[in-house]
Formats: structure tokens, sequence, C-alpha cells
């Protein structure tokens, strides 16, 4: 979002923030097909580098995978939060940064980090309760024969041991498990956010 903002050209900016959104706005399912699609022998990512490989069944690679499609899939929700703040930003206050000499990263750290400490702070609290929530759903999207060994992670491997023998008791114990460090994280988010408060006046 910040770097959103240093764009002044509208038109460059709007193509931009549709590539970055539009993965918020679709489901898991397809998602998980334009990142196989993406990364097939065939996919734009070999044919820029010269390869033929085929990524999602290096097991090597999925957390990678796993991870970044994650990023992808959910930067655009945090990014609107965040343009949105910064366009409330004091226009005065960055024409007088400008004035007096300030550069890009000095306005970014004195005008529009201070724009947006309020939707950091949201944004860190509703992220630690979604810490332990694996998402089975793109996991077995993007799961192959070959990368088994990496993408057999704690939410498949609940659903498909406790859930499709029937071993509730299994399931339930490890759903317990999450919500009790779910909780113990949020309590502890809310203690920084009060020392923030009570010490710096957010």
């Amino acid at each position: 979002a910040l770097l959103l903002n240093q764009i002044r050209r509208a038109g460059i900016r709007k193509k931009i923030q549709l590539l970055i959104y539009a993965p918020n706005f679709i489901s898991v399912i397809v998602l998980c097909g334009m990142v196989r699609m993406f990364l097939s022998p065939v996919g734009p990512l070999n044919k820029l580098i010269g390869s033929d490989a085929n990524w999602m069944t290096m097991p090597a690679a999925f957390r990678t995978i796993y991870i970044a499609s994650g990023i992808w899939q959910t930067a655009g929700w945090a990014s609107i939060m965040y343009t949105a703040a910064l366009a409330n930003a004091s226009k005065d206050l960055e024409e007088a940064a400008v004035v007096d000499g300030a550069n890009i990263l000095q306005q970014i750290w004195y005008v529009q980090l201070p724009a947006i400490k309020n939707i950091i702070v949201i944004q860190f609290i509703l992220q630690a309760g979604n810490i332990m929530s694996i998402g089975f759903e793109k996991a077995y999207a993007l799961q192959t024969d070959m990368n088994l060994p990496a993408s057999e992670i704690l939410s498949t491997y609940v659903y498909r041991i406790g859930l499709l023998n029937g071993d509730y008791g299994y399931s339930t114990a490890v759903g317990l498990f999450n919500s009790v460090i779910n909780v113990i994280l949020l309590i502890f988010v809310n203690w920084v956010v009060k020392k923030l408060n009570d010490g710096e006046g957010l």
C-alpha cells in the first residue's frame, strides 16, 4: 500500500491494484488452478526462465508455493485497508515534508506510517487469531502424489486420520489445541497493544 501510494499515474496504479486485489475475491479452488497453470511445465514461469520443470511435483518447492500463494490471496484485503487509511493522510503534512526536503523514506516514516498505525494494530490482532489456521482446502487442491511428503500438513493429516477414519476424538483434540493456542496469542497481542496505547497514545 505504501508503494502504491507513491504511484501518481492513476491508470498504472489501478492495474496493479487489480492484480493484487483479485485473488481476495475468487475462491481457493480457482486460485489453486491458476497456480497450477502458472507453474506447469508449459506455464509462464518455465517460459520465463527457460525450463520445463513441474514445480507442483517437487516436495521442496511446496512450502514456498503454499506460502507465496497465501500471501498473494490475502494481501489484497490488507492493501485495501491500508490504502483507504493512506487516502486520509494529511496532504498538508506531505507537502510540508517535501518543502522541508524530506526524501521518500522520510515521508513514509514521518507522515504515512503514523496515518496507518491504527490499521496496522487491527490487522496484527486479526492475523494473530488465524495463525494456527492452515487451510486444508488449499493444501488438498495443490496436493499431488509427488509432493505428498511436504503437502501432508497438519490440517490434512487431521482431516485424513481423524475425520475419514471416524476418529472424531482425535480431530476434536487437535482442534481444541489450535483454539487454545489462538486464545493465548490473542491475549498476548491485546497485552502488547495495551502497552503501546499506554506508552505511545495510539
